[in-house]
């Protein structure tokens, strides 16, 4: 093959090299094109010329808005929520800058989440499968299912909290996880309405998580000046390391990684013109940034309404997710609307929206990995039946006190810790190759960002696993010189 045209081989993505070269395996794919939104087409000139980019459209970016919202519901889950006000009572404003900074860093690995399964074609679960030898794509499976368990149990205990909470304490947790796991019936019922009528609900709960903690804003009146202060002036001491820790840890969650590159096949998107790929990178990294500031802005008012509350207050170190919303009500009373339920509702919108989804990743992470090919339902059933098995264990083991809730919370939190290199070392890996991502591999510069941002959150998880076990060690000890 002449030079030239080597060069020109190997601009081409992934998927259109396979399907000249291979013939036509039945393979698991994350949407049929029967699924798919049609973009092709609108206020489009018809010009042969498919290698430049097409210009802005408003419609446009309207049809390729939603996978970006799906993807920032993992960073308002139950446990971003709690790490939020943890840290807004422990650490009142200062950490406000590193939230910030965290879902920026959040941002930037999502992104290229979606340049991934743009460029390709394909998710990151199913080019794990093409490019890594069997033992190794078992490997990374079984991380990917441990963190997704993980932040399941995290998200239906969330739930099942909120559903005690706003049914006065009539429902125990154990029969709000019977309820959570019923989800997976209304994704779906949901789905076979199409993508964008999924879509839309999920704009919902994230709008209902909006206005619930906005309107507690509102009720607490946080000050504007130290938010400001908070955001822009970065602080840090030895008292609130571990909040800052946990703030950044909670951003970036495994199966997150791997939903994000299969949500952006929802759209058709003709990967032979160069012009209609690099469009629809476009839309995704301009919807999936006002999606992470939607989201910021809702973890910003949980922060500074605890922050308000219960900086620098006796409570500030009990305060967890479960006995939350008591001490919201302690503190500022009825009202016209008792603050105790709007929290109970944005909790509630936060579980629901992030369990539907973690059964929507569960299903590509496991149709990816093994390539099975099963009806949705059954697909479905599989992945809830891995998490709500050990979340109703969990529930009727540790709903005895808040303090065992909080314990089990720690040691989920540094089950996701051990998880996060298994997906961001192999996204990084494959969105770097020339021959898996063609023009659309990332740029030297791009790199070292991506993989200085990576070696910084592992490291930070690192130091989080570091600093849980040291404190188990050492409260063992004390426990064991009492009993001497």
């Amino acid at each position: 093959m002449p030079p030239q045209e080597e060069s020109e081989e190997s601009q081409r993505p992934l998927l259109n090299r396979v399907q000249d070269s291979e013939e036509d395996l039945p393979e698991e794919t994350a949407y049929d094109s029967s699924e798919k939104v049609v973009i092709v087409g609108i206020d489009d000139a018809d010009c042969g010329d498919w290698s430049t980019t097409p210009p802005f459209s408003w419609k446009k970016l309207w049809l390729f808005t939603g996978p970006g919202f799906l993807m920032s519901i993992a960073f308002l889950d139950p446990g971003n929520l709690e790490g939020d006000l943890q840290a807004g009572a422990i650490a009142g404003y200062s950490l406000l800058w590193l939230l910030m900074w965290a879902t920026a860093m959040g941002l930037l690995v999502q992104l290229l989440s979606a340049r991934l399964g743009v460029a390709t074609g394909k998710h990151l679960a199913e080019l794990c499968r093409d490019e890594y030898p069997k033992w190794a794509r078992m490997v990374l499976w079984v991380m990917a299912e441990l963190a997704l368990i993980g932040a399941d149990i995290q998200e239906v205990i969330g739930s099942a909290i909120a559903l005690k909470i706003l049914s006065n304490g009539v429902l125990p947790l154990w029969s709000g996880v019977i309820i959570t796991a019923f989800d997976c019936f209304i994704f779906l019922f949901l789905e076979n309405y199409g993508v964008r009528k999924l879509e839309a609900v999920f704009a919902v709960l994230i709008a209902t998580m909006a206005i619930s903690f906005a309107w507690m804003f509102g009720e607490t009146k946080p000050s504007g000046t130290e938010l400001l202060l908070g955001m822009l002036i970065p602080k840090l001491s030895s008292k609130t390391v571990q909040q800052a820790v946990g703030v950044v840890g909670c951003i970036i969650m495994p199966h997150n990684v791997f939903l994000h590159s299969a949500l952006v096949q929802s759209r058709e998107v003709d990967h032979n013109k160069k012009g209609r790929v690099q469009e629809a990178l476009n839309y995704y990294s301009i919807e999936s940034t006002v999606a992470l500031i939607v989201s910021f802005g809702i973890n910003l008012f949980v922060t500074t309404v605890f922050a308000k509350g219960f900086y620098g207050t006796e409570q500030a170190n009990n305060i967890g997710l479960v006995n939350a919303g008591q001490y919201l009500q302690e503190k500022y009373g009825g009202g016209y609307f008792p603050i105790l339920y709007i929290w109970g509702i944005g909790l509630l919108a936060a579980g629901q929206s992030s369990t539907i989804t973690g059964t929507y990743a569960g299903q590509f992470i496991m149709g990816g990995f093994l390539n099975l090919r099963l009806k949705k339902w059954i697909r479905a059933l599989i992945t809830r039946s891995c998490a709500i098995v050990p979340t109703m264990i969990v529930a009727l083991v540790f709903d005895t006190s808040e303090d065992t809730l909080d314990v089990m919370n720690e040691w989920l939190n540094v089950l996701q810790s051990i998880q996060i290199p298994f997906a961001l070392i192999p996204l990084l890996c494959l969105v770097s190759k020339e021959q898996i991502m063609g023009a659309f591999k990332i740029g030297p510069i791009l790199k070292v960002v991506a993989w200085l941002v990576a070696v910084l959150v592992i490291v930070i998880n690192g130091y989080l696993l570091v600093d849980f076990f040291s404190s188990e060690v050492n409260a063992s000890k004390r426990l064991s010189n009492t009993g001497n």
